[in-house]
């Protein structure tokens, strides 16, 4: 929550613009499914995070988190994701929205959603299996922890810096897949929202 106030102050346009839906009517699943800008979704995190915001009217109860980098919700009704996943948990993290599924291979979601593991642990094993003279299974059966990193962009908008202005802008919108060893037997599933600021070149600050 912090990254996206920090946004805010820094740029304006990823504030919400002024045609912007009210926070209030958006969806947890769209803003977890990526059916949201970034603006949009800024402006209903925001709302989360204050004392009487969205989470307080929808019944959400704040959760004590393992992972110190997640916000997390106990939601008063079940929402279905990913194409058939159910679930009444769900988290922030410093740009994106996620809901933690019982699912405990990662690779069983993003399979159908054609989302890679940028993290794919099998070269590692069977270069442990050749160096080792082990097999791959017993290599493979000894990791007590499979980490699973995947991500595939929905959405993508530049906006270079006019010549009256010093800054452009890089908005991001992208399906994340993941698990993390805070919550074992769990997927992470959900969409981050990220905006990056650009100098005249276009380059990142």
């Amino acid at each position: 929550m912090y990254r996206l106030l920090a946004l805010v102050a820094l740029a304006p346009i990823a504030a919400p613009h002024q045609n912007a839906p009210d926070p209030s009517r958006i969806s947890e699943v769209d803003a977890i499914e990526c059916r949201l800008s970034v603006p949009d979704y800024t402006g209903f995190a925001l709302s989360v995070s204050e004392a009487d915001g969205i989470g307080q009217a929808r019944g959400w109860k704040k959760i004590d988190s393992a992972n110190p980098f997640l916000s997390e919700y106990e939601l008063s009704q079940p929402i279905t994701v990913a194409g058939g996943y159910r679930t009444t948990r769900i988290a922030f993290s410093a740009n994106a929205m996620l809901a933690i599924l019982d699912v405990a291979d990662p690779a069983e979601v993003a399979r159908g959603l054609g989302v890679p593991n940028a993290m794919d642990p099998d070269p590692m094993i069977a270069d442990l299996a050749r160096s080792s003279g082990k097999s791959y299974a017993e290599v493979a059966a000894g990791m007590k922890f499979r980490k699973f990193l995947g991500e595939k962009i929905v959405a993508e908008k530049t906006e270079p810096a006019a010549d009256a202005e010093s800054f452009g802008s890089r908005m991001t919108v992208a399906r994340s897949i993941s698990n993390a060893t805070s919550h074992p037997g769990k997927t992470l599933y959900g969409c981050s929202y990220r905006m990056e600021i650009l100098d005249k070149d276009g380059k990142p600050l």
